[in-house]
């Protein structure tokens, strides 16, 4: 057994493991995501030398991310160079990636009016509001300290991330207030729209288990901010259900109605609402399997998009992540079969022969790179979930995501936005 005494070297190239002198908590944190007892397990055998090579590569993947993030932001909404429609820098605002001016601009139309869809390919004018680019740094930084802290011991990691999320959610001046209203807007267009909310709904529930982990008695994490959270979320919550918006993407039967039901079930979670939590988890499948599942496993609103291959596995990400969920409150999802015979692992199958063998596998429209990878945690997860030899065995002949296979210290299954670089 490795041990480090006082600080703790996180050099990139080399893993040191025990802490001294650090208090953590002896039971396992109260994640609402991952299986807590698991996490535990992990960082026990960290902690004691007995990590396996694969945890041992992925925690060196994980501490080169909380490294980045321990001198890279914090980030704020109201960082961004204008204001949204309500006039408030504190309201999130983000543009619509896949529309497109259609117009020439001129000084009579300075906007190219109007806006048309072009599925799949992004319009870089998206990317001059910065909220959308902050928002998945700060969130991804705010999960990586917090891992990070909680398998090392290392303060530095844990008051960084407490830092992060006071920026984003707490702090008067910086905080982002507690509503989606104006993300992915159309220019030139002012109906309502809930699409917009797959720009929170693909991550915001990895910050669920950043916050629990952080609970566990983290330097630098106090109680008013743990009430401060709890209070922000409590707002967001009832907005994500009974604003037009999330009406609106509650109604969606694609990928974007299965994030919304995730990402509600995490936060009624981890606000100790779990039998609101297991009655969305519930309803999820009674309502969802039947309508984006065929009775063969394809998944055909999916399939339709330009991107159908990256859309298939965003979509399972969320069911992935779904089934995580509802595991802590008691519900099976892997073990949920629709009236038309299919099953989460069959949906997961119809994906091996492409993520092996790439694109000529794969009989539907994928425009831009196709990224075998991106069916990695999926995988892993019907591997150790539904015992599906076939995903496992698939992960052994597939490639793995570039930047390091981080399951083996995660598990669960993580969203398919860029990483924190």
């Amino acid at each position: 057994m490795r041990r480090v005494l006082g600080a703790l070297a996180v050099s990139a190239s080399v893993l040191l493991v025990p802490v001294s002198g650090t208090a953590v908590a002896a039971s396992p944190p109260h994640t609402v995501v991952t299986d807590g007892a698991e996490l535990a397990g992990i960082r026990q055998a960290v902690r004691s030398g007995h990590a396996t090579t694969a945890q041992r590569a992925a925690l060196k993947v994980v501490l080169d991310k909380a490294n980045t993030a321990l001198t890279a932001g914090p980030w704020s909404v109201t960082q961004k160079p204008s204001a949204p429609p309500s006039g408030d820098k504190h309201d999130y605002l983000s543009q619509a990636p896949y529309w497109w001016a259609s117009q020439p601009k001129t000084p009579e139309n300075q906007q190219g009016c109007p806006y048309v869809s072009k599925d799949g390919q992004r319009n870089p004018e998206a990317d001059a509001i910065t909220d959308h680019t902050y928002r998945m740094w700060a969130w991804d930084a705010m999960y990586y300290l917090s891992l990070a802290w909680y398998y090392t011991g290392d303060a530095r990691y844990a008051k960084r991330a407490a830092l992060d999320i006071r920026t984003w959610f707490l702090d008067p001046a910086t905080r982002m207030n507690p509503n989606m209203t104006y993300s992915q807007v159309i220019p030139c267009k002012n109906t309502v729209s809930g699409t917009g909310i797959i720009d929170s709904t693909q991550s915001f529930s990895q910050l669920m288990d950043a916050f629990a982990l952080l609970d566990g008695g983290a330097p630098g994490w106090t109680g008013k901010d743990r009430s401060g959270i709890k209070a922000w979320l409590t707002q967001y919550l009832s907005w994500m259900q009974t604003s037009p918006q999330a009406k609106l993407e509650l109604a969606a039967t694609n990928n974007h109605g299965t994030f919304l039901d995730m990402q509600n079930a995490a936060i009624s979670a981890y606000l100790g609402k779990r039998s609101d939590a297991k009655k969305i988890v519930l309803e999820a499948e009674q309502k969802r399997f039947p309508v984006q599942f065929a009775a063969d496993g394809s998944q055909p609103l999916e399939l339709a998009r330009t991107m159908s291959w990256h859309y298939a596995n965003f979509n399972l990400t969320a069911w992935g992540r779904l089934a995580e969920i509802g595991k802590n409150l008691g519900v099976d999802v892997w073990k949920y079969r629709a009236a038309n015979g299919v099953t989460l692992r069959k949906v997961v199958d119809q994906l091996i022969p492409a993520a092996r063998q790439g694109a000529a596998a794969w009989p539907h429209q994928q425009i831009g790179v196709f990224d075998q990878s991106i069916a990695a945690d999926i995988f892993h997860a019907a591997a150790e979930e539904a015992h599906d030899t076939d995903a496992a065995a698939a992960l052994r002949g597939m490639p793995l995501p570039a930047g390091g296979d981080t399951w083996a210290v995660r598990v669960s299954c993580f969203p398919l936005d860029p990483p924190l670089k």
